[in-house]
């Protein structure tokens, strides 16, 4: 009874959180061209869905941020939860590099399109990066970038292989990688269920590494031994 009264609370705020904020963010992602606007509104999105579920956030690493740089995010993936944590833990711009299929959620799908989020469709490989290319070089001075390099979420919490999108990205463009490690958000909402935990997810952030002049391989082996090795 208490894990079905769990699933109808998180399904029940996040649906009626989406109605409330859809037409707020919306508006401002088209009243402003930079979409930041509509970025602090899914921050107010996040912070309701974690408060609501009993989630706290530990953050470590912030002081390796500088707020005036672009930088490609990275970060390990085991759950719902991950998304809202890393919004309202990095105190940074971005945009998402997110799976076209999304597009097709309800208000949800517009609202991250109008955010000028970026989609991906991964069945079209180098044409879909060249797309991401573009379009990150469309973003406000300082706005970053954000992919999970796994693809997908972790069943049981542990790394899965990275794929290299995000890493051809930066060192394409020259920018730094932004290595995070979520740890906890497995245990408070584990993949394939919405039946969730309240307690801790902490938020660690690493030094940046630089891509200019390296092979891709060798920076995703370091990025992800960084970030798996805080798991």
């Amino acid at each position: 009874m208490l894990n079905t009264l769990k699933v109808v609370w998180i399904l029940f705020w996040a649906a009626l959180l989406t109605l409330i904020l859809f037409l707020p963010i919306v508006i401002a992602a088209l009243a402003g061209r930079s979409g930041n606007a509509a970025f602090h509104g899914t921050q107010v999105y996040a912070w309701c869905m974690l408060r609501l579920t009993g989630i706290r956030l530990k953050v470590s690493g912030r002081e390796y941020i500088d707020p005036a740089q672009r930088y490609v995010i990275l970060s390990n993936h085991a759950s719902y939860f991950d998304p809202p944590a890393l919004v309202l833990a990095l105190g940074l711009q971005y945009r998402w590099v997110i799976k076209k299929e999304l597009r097709k959620v309800p208000l949800f799908g517009l609202a991250l399109e109008t955010s000028r989020n970026l989609f991906i469709d991964r069945s079209k490989g180098s044409d879909a990066l060249e797309s991401i290319k573009r379009g990150v070089a469309q973003l406000p001075e300082g706005t970053g970038i954000l992919m999970f390099p796994e693809g997908t979420r972790s069943w049981d919490g542990k790394l899965l292989p990275f794929k290299k999108g995000g890493f051809v990205i930066a060192r394409d463009g020259e920018l730094p990688i932004l290595p995070v490690t979520i740890r906890g958000s497995h245990d408070r909402l584990p993949k394939g269920t919405a039946v969730f935990s309240p307690g801790l997810i902490e938020i660690i952030v690493h030094p940046p590494v630089t891509t200019a002049g390296r092979e891709e391989r060798e920076v995703r082996e370091e990025v992800r031994g960084t970030i798996e090795g805080a798991l």
